[in-house]
């Protein structure tokens, strides 16, 4: 826990102006942004390498960013209103341009130009190496002692006694599984490192950290994963062979989120079957707003009306011969055989079109929870804003002066779409610039070196 001692102690490390705890997306750019004002910078990361979650972001090709970052998109709108300011997506294109990573758009959604997410790590640890920005990998911190006296953080940091090198064989995910195991068998140490400043950067398992600096912190619960939903949840072998039978079919259409029978939300999308219940990317949209009880309508037929869907298979009927609810190959050239079944069962006894084109516009779900937790792509929870201020993110809690937080460690989480590294980038910018000007206007009181 974090304790306020009057008096300083001596420390056997180099004194910084700002120390980054992480050393991700959101901690690279606060480190580069402090750097940029001329601050001295070390980034404290837990992991073997910095940047490393950025190489698993848009499935690899890193979703950076999207053309049209709506706050309203965000867990608290207000809130990112105020960090993302009045000019988002020119502010990062311009960040981006100072890496030398050239953007490019598809769909709103923005990627590097080499759709690599290696080539995003690489551009920023050049931009950090260009800066002279120090770091220890494999380190965390265990005590953090404010000294009124100095007006600095002093930091008693684990760190490995030797840094194993990478394995050469396997894999890379191999390789980086082998020298992670390597790294949890060095011998470790204890060094102390003065800061003036401390920026929380460490993603989405932050309760340590805060624990350390004793700021509050909200629970994390993983968001923008699968659905466990059912087709019946009142009879579970039943639901069990219907979604079997989908298990793996992709479809276009509209997700609506349903609260008691009103909508409360929808998207147009890809939809993946599972076992479970569905995946995609309206899915994990859906994740971050449903609640137990709730109700989702998958419309297959998002660009007609129900009447026009009547419509155009009672043309179908003077084509193909009369419809009939339970012969699968009607539909051929329309839907998957085995949706088309589905569709059917849910229909109901009835053999009319009128209730097929129905059970086709919604085909409804029961919320069970969450599923495939590993895969969510951002945690919902963290050091809360009722103790941070915005737009510099600066703590205001009392145990933690001169202290800032940025990206996923703060309680903000937004849709896919790149919304979520786009709050990564600019609010690392945000903490890093304001670390580095409080450190300008204190340096009257300057640490000893």
């Amino acid at each position: 826990m974090t304790t306020r001692d009057p008096s300083p102690t001596l420390c056997d490390g180099d004194a910084f102006d700002v120390a980054v705890i992480g050393g991700g997306a959101s901690g690279l750019a606060a480190a580069i942004a402090c750097a940029r004002l001329d601050a001295s910078v070390l980034i404290i990361e837990r992991d073997v390498e910095l940047g490393l979650p950025i190489l698993a972001t848009g499935n690899g090709r890193c979703n950076i960013s999207n053309t049209h970052l709506d706050p309203e998109r965000y867990r608290h709108p207000e809130i990112a209103r105020a960090v993302l300011g009045p000019r988002p997506e020119a502010e990062l294109d311009a960040f981006f341009s100072s890496c030398g990573i050239w953007i490019t758009e598809e769909d709103g959604r923005l990627y590097p130009y080499s759709k690599r997410a290696e080539s995003v790590r690489d551009a920023l640890l050049r931009a950090a190496d260009d800066r002279a920005i120090s770091d220890e990998t494999g380190a965390y911190v265990e005590t953090a002692l404010f000294h009124e006296t100095d007006s600095c953080w002093h930091l008693a940091v684990s760190v490995p006694q030797t840094h194993p090198r990478r394995p050469r064989k396997g894999s890379a995910h191999a390789q980086l599984r082998a020298w992670r195991r390597a790294y949890d068998a060095v011998p470790r140490t204890r060094v102390h490192i003065q800061a003036r400043a401390i920026i929380v950067a460490c993603g989405g398992s932050s309760a340590d950290t805060a624990a350390v600096f004793d700021l509050p912190h909200r629970e994390e619960q993983p968001v923008l994963c699968p659905i466990a939903c059912a087709l019946d949840a009142m009879n579970s072998e039943r639901n069990e062979r219907l979604l079997n039978m989908l298990d793996g079919l992709r479809v276009e259409g509209r997700l609506t989120l349903q609260h008691h029978g009103v909508a409360r939300w929808h998207e147009e999308g890809e939809v993946l079957f599972r076992p479970y219940g569905l995946s995609g990317i309206a899915a994990f949209n859906l994740s971050r707003r449903v609640h137990p009880g709730d109700t989702i309508a998958l419309d297959l037929f998002p660009h007609l009306s129900e009447r026009e869907l009547i419509d155009r298979l009672t043309v179908r009927e003077q084509l193909l011969g009369p419809f009939h609810m339970h012969d699968d190959r009607w539909l051929d050239g329309v839907l998957d055989r085995r949706l088309t079944r589905v569709v059917s069962e849910r229909a109901g006894d009835s053999f009319s079109l009128t209730a097929w084109a129905r059970a086709a516009k919604a085909l409804t779900f029961t919320y069970m929870g969450t599923a495939d937790e590993r895969s969510a792509q951002v945690k919902r929870g963290g050091i809360p804003f009722d103790v941070v201020s915005t737009p510099s993110l600066r703590i205001d809690a009392a145990s933690a002066p001169n202290a800032f937080a940025c990206g996923e460690a703060l309680d903000m989480d937004a849709d896919c779409g790149g919304f979520n590294l786009a709050w990564a980038w600019l609010s690392g910018v945000r903490a890093g610039e304001a670390a580095a000007r409080l450190v300008r206007q204190r340096q009257e009181a300057p640490c000893s070196r």
